[in-house]
This record gives C-alpha cells, structure tokens and sequence, in this order.
C-alpha cells in the first residue's frame, strides 16, 4: 500500500474539485443572487485542504497498485462528499444543518438525486446551479475525469479506472491508453449534453433552465430547478426530449463510441443487454398504461403519456417526475421502485445493479433448471451466443448476494430509528439505486427523516455510486494484509 502516493493524488483531486467552484461563483456574479462569498470561501477551503494534503507527499512518486485504487476511489468520493457539502453549509439560502447540507452534497455526486431541500423555486440561482453541476460531474465519475489528465501529473491511472468503472467486466477499454479512454468518454458525454440543452432551449426553456437540466438528465441525476421536477413545464415535447436523453444515458457508453465510430446503430439493437433493457422498459411502459386506463385514474392519452415517461425516469434511476407515481393505484409505486433495481447498463451514467447482471441472473436461473432435467449436462450461460466464464456467473452471483445484504440492513437500520416500514424500505431503494424519489416520507423529499437514518442514506449513496464491492472490500482483512 502506498500512503504517501495516495494522500498525494487525494490532495491532487481535491484541488481539482476546488475548481469545479468557479462555475457558481460566476453564475452568482451574473444573478447577483447574494450567495458569492459562501462559494468563494467554499473554494478558498477546499483548495488550500488539498494542498495542505498533497504538500507533504509532493515528491512521492510511483505507480497505483489494484489496491490503492480501490482506497483512492473509495476516499475521494467520500471527501469530495464533504467538500462538496461547504457551500451548502455556509450560504443562509438554504439554512441547512451540516447533516443536510452533506445529505445534499453526497446526493448530487452519486447523481442518486433524493433532496432535503423544500421551496427549490425560492433558493438563489447559483445554488440551483451547484446542484446540478455537482450531478453531472458525478453522473461520469469526476475520477475518470481526473484520470484523462494523471500522466500529466505522473500518476498512473488504470488502477482508477478498473476501480471506478461500474459493470461486471471492469477491464475493457474503448482505445489502447486509459487517458485517452477517459476523454473519449467525456467527449461523448459533453456531446450529450450539449445536444440536450439544445433541445430543452428549443422546446421552450429558458437557457438557464435548459442547461441546468441537461445536466441532471445527461447524468441520471434528477434534480431539477423547480419543486415539480420537469412536471413544471407542462411540456409534451419537454419530456420527449427527457425520456429519450435518459435512455440514451442509460446504454452503455462505450456502444455511443462506436456508433460515433462506425457511425452506425444498428448494433444497439443486436447487443443483449440493450435489447433486454428495451423489453423491460417497454413491458413496464405498457403494464403502467394499462392499469392508468382501466382505473380510470387518467384518460388513455394522459395514461400513456404519464407511464412512458414515470416509467423510464424510475427505471433509469433518474428520478424526475410529471406525476406522484407513489399515489398510483395498486402494485404500480412497487413495480416501479422495484425496476430500478435493475438501473441502467453497464458503463452507462445509470444506477441500480445493471442490466446485465439481471440477465445473467435469468439466464444463470433458467441453467439450473434445466440441470434438474440433465443432471451430468454441460450447460453454459451464453449472452449475445458467447459462453460467460464461470468466474464473471459466480462474481455477479456474490454481488447480488451482497447487495441484497447490504440492503436488508441498511433497511432495518432505518426502522430501528422510528421509521415506518413503506418508507424505509423505499428510502434505502431510492439510495442503494441511486434513484431518488421513494413512497410514503420521502414521496417529495427527505427532509422530514431524522439524522441518523440520513447518515445512513449516505452511506447507501456511496455503495450504489461505487457498486457495493468497491466500498466493502475495505472492511476485509485481506485487503490490508501485505
């Protein structure tokens, strides 16, 4: 284990972070919306913090090991959680206790999108502006980011990468060096996001509006400008270009590569996790329509317009509303929590566990019962007609098993702080998937949980953020064994 590497590329990334303030300060000089200072502090603390870590170690020099990435992964998101919380705790708009402002902060990086904060109309423009630049920066991985530059700054960044990328194959690459991979990433990513803030600006939002949301939307995120999310704009249109932009965001990056490549799109069609993620999102789009029309809670047009967009905003995990699904009628507000558990693909700004492994749990399921009839048969599990090694079946196997551990006790953590069973149960959902929106407290926002059960969510952020393994291998004794 190198330290001293470690708490120098800490030092390193956390002074980068401090820039990422200049954006809200210059949207507060622009609005003169009285919340300047507490972002000129916030970058005057979080800059010097970091440089007072990388100071010492500056001359440390060598190459991160798998170990240390997994310990730079896990502590940069978590101090960038408690750096990123500074101007929330220091502006008087909004007055939040140090636990909410860390909850908001913690919130946007891991682009999960679960608010405390209430009368978001009000708050000043370089706030609202904070929150979703805080999402679009996480919806990536700021880390990947920072990797594109670490030769530069004589750091090898593989180990980041392995460590931060999500999906059950962590190795891949879409070109032969990490640094270039990471900016081919972000060049799609800004690509996307440019291309929605057009597309919201043409449609009748403002240019603040439409940047901020692209954001959010291009992230995942869900966080939004206004208290009813993009239900505020009353737009057809509005949400055409939302659903579509979550769905592109929620395939794996590495196929929008390609298809820029090739400038083709035909293989999204043939890639087997895309087309299981399509056959879910349209199997959920025409339940929800069905039972909206045969309870009468909406006409069928009002129906179908609600269910495609509730309907893919929950099951990407972005968490954006045009209706309050958590009062639709019968299994809908489960069904609906329960697909973001599947989230987006894999390397794709996405929560949730990813969509392939659910496949290959299906189709792991589906083998054993067919060795129920064929006891002595050699069955393997194939996705797209290639053979999954048994070592990727048996790691995405232990993952669930850990996240559905991970889960069960975070949710009796919860109820053991007063909180009713619906809520604590939809809450860690809303946390762990990175989703946001949850039923009965934290239906419209988490403000009205207790401290702890928030501190608590937090942690459930950071594990859906870093894919539950990353975070726990800290906690073996193998890991810190030299």
């Amino acid at each position: 284990m190198h330290i001293q590497v470690i708490l120098r590329v800490i030092g390193l990334l956390i002074m980068i972070f401090s820039i990422a303030l200049v954006p809200p300060i210059i949207v507060s000089l622009i609005y003169s919306d009285g919340a300047l200072m507490a972002f000129i502090y916030a970058l005057i603390i979080n800059l010097v913090s970091g440089f007072l870590i990388w100071l010492p170690f500056r001359k440390y020099r060598g190459d991160l090991k798998i170990r240390d990435g997994f310990l730079v992964t896990v502590l940069f998101w978590t101090t960038l959680g408690l750096f990123g919380s500074v101007p929330f705790a220091l502006t008087s708009s909004p007055d939040l206790t140090y636990t909410d402002a860390l909850f908001e902060s913690m919130s946007g990086l891991t682009t999960t999108g679960a608010t405390i904060l209430t009368s978001i109309d009000n708050l000043p423009q370089s706030i609202l502006f904070y929150r979703q630049w805080l999402q679009w920066l996480g919806g990536m991985g700021i880390i990947v980011l920072a990797v594109a530059i670490m030769p530069m700054l004589g750091v090898g960044g593989m180990q980041l990468y392995r460590a931060e990328t999500p999906g059950p194959v962590k190795d891949s690459k879409l070109t032969p060096r990490i640094a270039e991979t990471a900016k081919a990433l972000w060049y799609i990513y800004a690509t996307l996001t440019a291309l929605c803030t057009l597309g919201y600006w043409i449609a009748g939002m403002s240019f603040f509006d439409a940047l901020c949301h692209s954001f959010s939307t291009v992230a995942i995120g869900g966080f939004s400008t206004h208290d009813a999310s993009i239900g505020y704009f009353d737009s057809v249109t509005i949400e055409i270009i939302c659903t579509v932009f979550m769905v592109i965001s929620a395939i794996n990056f590495g196929m929008h590569f390609y298809a820029w490549r090739t400038r083709s799109i035909w293989h999204y069609f043939r890639d087997p996790e895309a087309r299981f993620f399509f056959l879910m999102l349209g199997s959920t789009i025409a339940l929800a329509t069905l039972v909206l029309i045969l309870t009468s809670t909406f006409n069928w047009q009002t129906s179908l317009r609600y269910a495609v967009f509730e309907s893919v905003s929950i099951a990407t995990t972005a968490g954006f509303s045009t209706s309050d699904f958590s009062v639709w009628p019968h299994f809908l507000p489960f069904l609906l929590i329960v697909t973001s558990f599947a989230g987006g693909c894999a390397s794709s700004t996405g929560g949730g566990m990813k969509v392939i492994r659910i496949l290959l749990i299906l189709k792991q399921g589906f083998r054993e019962i067919q060795r129920l009839v064929h006891p002595n048969a050699v069955i393997p599990v194939k996705v797209g007609g290639k053979a999954i090694q048994e070592r990727v079946v048996s790691a995405v196997w232990g993952f669930f098993s850990a996240y559905l551990l991970v889960y069960v006790i975070l949710m009796i953590g919860l109820m053991a702080t007063g909180i009713d069973q619906v809520t604590a149960w939809s809450a860690v959902a809303a946390t762990l998937n990175n989703l946001g929106p949850g039923l009965g407290e934290v239906a419209a926002n988490f403000s009205s949980i207790n401290d702890p059960a928030k501190w608590m969510l937090c942690v459930a952020m950071l594990l859906g953020r870093l894919e539950v393994f990353t975070l726990l291998v800290l906690f073996t004794p193998m890991f810190w064994q030299k």
